[in-house]
């Protein structure tokens, strides 16, 4: 990457990778007052990016066949510009389609960028504008997890999602950090195949959705978060006794160099509902040398909402695996165990889940019966740098549900030349 502008570009980093909150308020204060000429530094990624799945043994194809197989590769560059006076600008341009490889090994895609098969879309546009302590941004870009636990840009497909929103960060305040946010349209990074990037959708009409956070870590270790969204009149029809939605959301989380403790929890409530939705969770990590370890817990009642990301398919939950989230985020309690060991130039990791289903809807050739259902799934998961710019997964999956004689298989790769 070039060096013109190295602050901007590590406080943007640090936005896609979703870190913490405050180097999201460095990106526009790192864009120098006085300059006035026009700078940018260009940067990218190109992906390969494959899926294949029995699906429960339901049907008469097995792993690796073209039927049961998904693929793409994406070329994605980036663009972040100084304009001076303190203003900035990011764009990216994102490729997709599959090289023909639809044509005799996989039947779909992960993701599309438009209507074709090969296309392209503009998955982010904003500009910026800082001081020494507030950001603005405005237009399409990505909102990390730490930042917005209920709106944030998933990274396990081939490309994250997007939005459109207007971010406001301050840390004039001694240890602490506020964030503003409107959201307005999401991409929708879904699990379905063909999930299309180019295809950005209001969340919630013209009046979106309006989110407060606050951060501290006045303390040293100690990193307090609190949330709150508020999306007015979102659920039933607008003008017509519609009812607003709001989510109130907080963690606070404890770390050294050996140990991580934390705990989150909250609330998803409306008066449409009968019942609002709460959850909690926690989790204690621990790491000696070479391996680590990993235990954690989450609860979630049985409201009429579940714990979701309204512009992907993932759960904020410490027990979030690579498949879960449909079973963990409402009416069900969650345990997983997750270690890790670095060897042979990468990273070796196991985790397995067991949820219990309070309540569960299975449909049947009799009609749908509702019965409690316990879920259990298992991930192992290899992990490498290749050089400096690629990166390498390969994870294998196994979903275990009551409700299917067979588990489900799951095999994943991708490879990531970052430039």
């Amino acid at each position: 990457m070039k060096k013109g502008l190295l602050l901007s570009v590590v406080a943007s980093t640090m936005i896609m990778a979703g870190g913490d909150i405050a180097p999201v308020a460095a990106e526009a204060a790192a864009v120098p007052m006085v300059e006035e000429t026009s700078m940018w530094d260009f940067s990218g990624q190109a992906v390969a990016y494959y899926q294949t799945t029995d699906a429960f043994g339901e049907t008469e194809f097995d792993l690796f066949e073209q039927e049961q197989s998904t693929a793409n590769v994406g070329i994605q560059l980036n663009a972040i510009g100084n304009l001076g006076g303190g203003f900035g600008a990011g764009f990216q341009l994102s490729g997709l389609g599959t090289l023909g490889l639809q044509s005799d090994v996989v039947s779909s895609t992960m993701q599309m960028a438009g209507d074709n098969l090969n296309d392209a879309a503009i998955t982010k546009a904003y500009l910026t504008w800082g001081t020494e302590s507030t950001t603005l941004k405005f237009g399409r870009q990505e909102l990390p997890k730490s930042l917005s636990p209920f709106a944030w840009s998933e990274g396990w497909n081939v490309f994250k999602n997007t939005y459109e929103a207007a971010l406001v960060v301050n840390s004039s305040l001694p240890g602490t950090t506020l964030v503003g946010a409107w959201v307005n349209k999401a991409n929708q990074n879904g699990f379905f195949l063909g999930s299309n990037l180019n295809d950005f959708n209001k969340v919630n009409g013209s009046d979106g959705i309006f989110m407060l956070t606050a951060q501290n870590k006045s303390i040293d270790g100690l990193t307090l978060t609190g949330s709150y969204y508020m999306a007015t009149e979102m659920l039933g029809e607008k003008d017509n006794g519609a009812e607003d939605l709001s989510i109130a959301w907080g963690s606070a989380e404890y770390a050294n160099e050996m140990l991580t403790a934390a705990v989150q929890g909250g609330s998803v409530m409306s008066d449409a509902f009968v019942n609002d939705t709460t959850a909690f969770g926690a989790k204690i990590a621990g790491n000696i040398s070479m391996f680590s370890a990993q235990v954690a817990y989450s609860s979630v009642d049985d409201g009429d909402a579940g714990v979701f990301n309204v512009g992907g398919v993932k759960t904020p939950l410490y027990t979030q695996m690579i498949l879960n989230q449909g079973f963990i985020a409402n009416d069900a309690d969650t345990i997983v165990v997750k270690g890790s060991v670095k060897a042979l130039g990468g990273a070796f990791i196991a985790q397995y889940g067991m949820t219990t289903m309070n309540a569960i809807s299975i449909e049947t050739a009799n009609g749908t019966i509702t019965a409690e259902q316990d879920y259990n799934e298992l991930d192992l998961i290899y992990k490498t740098k290749i050089g400096e710019n690629v990166t390498v997964l390969a994870a294998y999956v196994n979903q275990d549900v009551e409700a299917h004689d067979d588990a489900n298989n799951v095999l994943r790769f991708w490879a990531r030349y970052n430039f």
